[in-house]
């Protein structure tokens, strides 16, 4: 599937101008030390390059359905209807969590299990004026090779933080796969005059996998000075590095705006491999909730061919034993358009 993702020709689609754009280039950075506490989802990072999106003119034709020669996309509902734009995204990830005391060297029973996951994943993203579909693939690998522990072994030197002594007891290696799919609609955007707006997203969707299970639904509110139009800002989640790539022949430089931001995302988890530990060998576990929500607040720029964002989650009580009720962490999102 990944190979017929990357290699799928673009036949019956077309860019309604020719644009010199390469798409854009994301960079996230999430850490609980941006919120003063190092544990439970401690670090993550995730690279993006997202394509240009591009339109679609009218249906197959007989011939070309005899001959074959058709899009991969053709056979996806919702990313063949003939006037709407899709773009694709390559990236690379990789999430640490770690237990709260990291001074301990033995197993803690009663705490999260150490974790890394590192992954590889494709999307593909379909668009209308006020609808976004996203459906992603990830694979890669839960465990010591994914090399979490190194990663955070080194940040934490170069910041002088205290070392995690506790890595010998993460758990154990295990190949991930995931399909992601996520929908988000884009109501009522209003212009309130001198440059100013807000507009409402809320979206659904959901992730099934060895890594998660999960349904989820959530939204987004925005005000501004010359916000974004696009569908959102969100920590790292599938679909969310999409909302900036840009339009066909938009080659335009953006003026500077501000805007600020309010997001909920809940989730109805049926698996987390990071609380329920290794699908099919033994390793240290912990009771899951089955309802997580994270709540977020920021505040984004944009100007000429970059956009920032920067927020601050609230992470709702994931385990049973968790000490806390929550854990909060920041975000930072890092976009050039190429």
């Amino acid at each position: 599937m990944i190979l017929l993702l990357l290699s799928a020709p673009l036949g019956g689609w077309a860019e309604e101008k020719k644009s010199s754009s390469l798409g854009t280039v994301s960079l996230y950075f999430e850490n609980d030390f941006l919120a003063g506490t190092d544990r439970d989802y401690t670090s993550g990072m995730k690279l993006i390059w997202t394509s240009p999106w591009a339109t679609r003119h009218g249906k197959r034709s007989e011939d070309r359905e005899k001959k074959g020669s058709f899009s991969f996309y053709d056979i996806l509902p919702f990313f063949n209807r003939p006037g709407d734009e899709r773009a694709v995204s390559v990236l690379i990830g990789q999430s640490i969590y770690t237990p709260e005391d990291l001074d301990r060297t033995g197993l803690i029973p009663d705490d999260r299990p150490y974790a890394g996951y590192t992954y590889l994943g494709f999307a593909i993203h379909r668009k209308t004026q006020k609808i976004m579909d996203s459906l992603e693939v990830d694979f890669g690998i839960v465990g010591r090779h994914s090399y979490a522990e190194d990663v955070q072994e080194k940040v934490h030197e170069w910041i002088g933080s205290d070392e995690a002594k506790g890595w010998k007891n993460q758990l154990k290696d295990e190949p991930a796969l995931e399909l992601i799919y996520e929908r988000k609609w884009r109501f009522s955007p209003s212009n309130l005059g001198r440059g100013f707006g807000w507009d409402f997203i809320p979206h659904l969707g959901g992730r099934i996998g060895n890594v998660f299970i999960y349904g989820n639904a959530g939204a987004e509110f925005r005000f501004g000075w010359n916000p974004p139009v696009d569908f959102g800002t969100c920590p790292i989640r599938p679909g969310c590095e999409s909302s900036p790539a840009t339009a066909p022949g938009d080659d335009r430089r953006r003026p500077f705006g501000v805007h600020v931001f309010l997001n909920i995302d809940g989730r109805a988890v049926l698996r987390d491999i990071f609380l329920d530990g290794n699908t099919w060998r033994d390793s240290h576990s912990v009771n899951r909730e089955y309802f997580v929500a994270d709540i977020g607040a920021g505040v984004g720029i944009s100007a000429n061919r970059f956009k920032v964002t920067y927020g601050l989650i609230y992470r709702t009580k994931e385990f049973d034993k968790q000490k806390s009720n929550g854990h909060i962490f920041g975000t930072l999102l890092i976009t050039f358009f190429l």
